[in-house]
């Protein structure tokens, strides 16, 4: 299909001219949900139900699509998308339900919009790689990559799953805020962010592809920024109290 393949090419470009776009907004704006929820962005929903509708089509069009490709019954390409739905299954059902009536803030419709866009894209451009374009059959390092990169991302994933549900359970607490310890957060104040950017350095290894590159790229171009922004914020607001030792994201270092 060489209309398909002009799409998907061009689209791999443009996934890393947002990126770019991306890092350099949000120099200047930070996403006003959680943390900095401010008004003056429309009308919001509830945040597990924004969560919900938001990711979904990492799921519906991941599935919808992936029948499409030839290597629809390639076990290794069945394999490869595995761990990527595995993730949002977590991202769209479990997390938000996690996340009900613990959080009083909406989440803008506007922001979640621009979320959704975003997963239709991005679902496109690696459900495709997966199941249309890579070349298993030429592939001899296909099983070193997958296993090495699936270590990564399953560590990176423990790392996101256990800080954020750290977070929930203390927003559960009622009070407000306060400041979170204990594992990664010992060195860092967005261990959450962390992990996720970990995962998807494994992604990109396990798909040895410019679309899973794009997105691990994509992924730091818009948590990065966010998590500095985080970490000036807590240190804003607990003063002294906050641990002087920690870094942003990226232990010991940034």
């Amino acid at each position: 299909m060489p209309s398909d393949q002009n799409f998907f090419h061009y689209s791999v470009i443009s996934y890393f001219l947002i990126a770019a776009l991306t890092f350099i907004s949000c120099q200047f704006i930070n996403a006003p949900y959680g943390k900095h929820h401010r008004k003056g962005w429309g009308p919001t929903l509830s945040p597990p139900l924004a969560w919900f509708l938001m990711e979904s089509p990492t799921l519906w069009f991941t599935l919808l699509l992936f029948p499409l490709g030839q290597h629809r019954s390639d076990p290794k390409s069945i394999i490869l998308i595995s761990p990527f739905i595995f993730h949002y299954f977590h991202r769209t059902i479990i997390y938000p339900l996690r996340l009900r009536r613990k959080l009083s803030n909406g989440y803008p419709i506007s922001i979640a919009l621009m979320a959704f866009t975003f997963n239709l894209f991005n679902s496109y451009l690696q459900t495709r790689w997966v199941s249309e374009y890579a070349d298993y059959r030429n592939d001899e390092w296909f099983w070193w990559r997958f296993c090495i990169g699936l270590a990564i991302f399953l560590g990176g994933m423990t790392v996101n799953v256990k800080s954020d549900m750290e977070l929930v359970r203390l927003k559960s607490g009622g009070g407000g805020y306060k400041i979170p310890r204990g594992g990664f957060f010992e060195v860092v104040s967005c261990p959450n962010y962390f992990g996720e950017i970990v995962e998807w350095l494994g992604w990109g290894l396990m798909t040895g592809s410019w679309a899973g590159l794009g997105f691990f790229v994509y992924t730091c171009a818009n948590l990065v920024p966010r998590a500095r922004a985080n970490h000036k914020w807590y240190m804003e607001k607990f003063g002294e109290d906050y641990p002087m030792g920690r870094k942003a994201v990226i232990p010991f270092v940034y």
